[in-house]
């Protein structure tokens, strides 16, 4: 619980930082977990995307922290790198490695371990006052570091609102 309390205060800390391109996603979706046993719930998200440390012709790449909590009452907080990559007609994909923190609310819902690392991928649209809606799908395992590696898939909705522009 402790490295659960670290990162959000990282990721509190992280957003109190000067805003520049930075944007926040709010994200509702529902949670699919590998066991039988698990309880399978809603989910809520929230990550916090820096400004663009690299930026070349359509692809950029930033830092972030991401929070997500179940209905179940299943935390993850994480930190990592994050890609977009423009298309066309304001649509881009935006994909995400995030190491980080796992409490589970009940034993059905166990990943194996504390360390769990969650991968995104997302398409999205981007409107003219710089907001964007995506469709995100998310895994979250522990990469085989621990005896069992069980997983949850995740698809959210999620709503993209820059911080400056």
């Amino acid at each position: 619980m402790k490295k659960t309390a670290l990162l959000a205060a990282a990721l509190s800390a992280a957003m109190t930082m000067p805003a520049a391109a930075q944007e926040v996603t709010l994200g509702l979706g529902y949670s699919d977990y590998h066991r039988e046993t698990a309880e399978d719930s809603a989910v809520f998200a929230l990550d916090y995307l820096h400004t663009p440390f690299h930026e070349r012709g359509r692809l950029s790449a930033r830092f972030g922290a991401g929070l997500e909590v179940q209905e179940t009452g299943d935390i993850f907080a994480g930190v990592g790198i994050s890609g977009t990559i423009d298309l066309n007609n304001n649509w881009f994909i935006e994909t995400s490695v995030m190491p980080g923190a796992y409490h589970d609310s009940e034993p059905g819902n166990d990943l194996g371990s504390a360390f769990e690392i969650r991968s995104l991928l997302a398409v999205g649209k981007r409107f003219q006052n710089g907001k964007a809606v995506s469709l995100a799908f998310s895994h979250k395992s522990n990469a085989s570091t621990a005896d069992e590696n069980p997983g949850v898939n995740s698809l959210t909705l999620r709503w993209h609102i820059p911080l400056s522009r």
